[in-house]
């Protein structure tokens, strides 16, 4: 149905393989179309998340600093990354007033809509459903944030990722 971009293809370099496989073959079962908006990240990348809602005027994005508690977006020691943050696309119709020959005239356009926020944790949960429908998340091991306490819905990891070692170990 849905198909990967470049783009996404491109934001999941240096992701676990498994995770790789999970999102490839989710986009084509999907009942919604999405992008892949954050593979691996730096300690600094995954700082500036934590920011938002602290020191940067924004939504709580994070409770991983990047440093005294790191992400699973960040570098385990095999190299690679073991989450991925996806972001729902929604075609919406949208009216706009425009001049033609001289005239202002309403237009209907069709424009591609970002949705991440607190009403749209229901889209996700679709795509999720979806995944456990097929056996895609046993299948490659998955878990979805929006089980977790405190929801991160746009997040999928590895299962039991927290248990493996990151590249860098930081001092705290």
């Amino acid at each position: 149905m849905y198909n990967l971009s470049q783009a996404s293809k491109n934001m999941m370099k240096g992701v676990h393989p498994n995770l790789v496989s999970f999102i490839e073959e989710l986009i084509g079962l999907s009942p919604h179309d999405f992008k892949v908006t954050c593979g691996m990240r730096t300690a600094e990348e995954q700082n500036k998340l934590y920011q938002y809602g602290r020191t940067i005027p924004g939504a709580w994005r994070t409770n991983c600093d990047g440093y005294k508690i790191q992400s699973n977006h960040q570098e385990k020691i095999d190299g690679l990354g073991y989450a991925v943050d996806i972001g729902v696309l929604v075609k919406e119709k949208e009216k706009k007033e425009i001049e033609v020959n001289g005239k202002k005239v309403i237009k209907e356009f069709e424009k591609t809509v970002y949705k991440a926020g607190s009403k749209d944790l229901h889209y996700y949960k679709d795509i999720y459903e979806t995944a456990k429908k097929h056996g895609l998340i046993e299948k490659y091991n998955i878990e979805w944030g929006g089980e977790w306490k405190k929801v991160d819905a746009v997040h999928f990891q590895i299962r039991g990722a927290g248990k493996i070692p990151y590249k860098t170990v930081y001092n705290k």
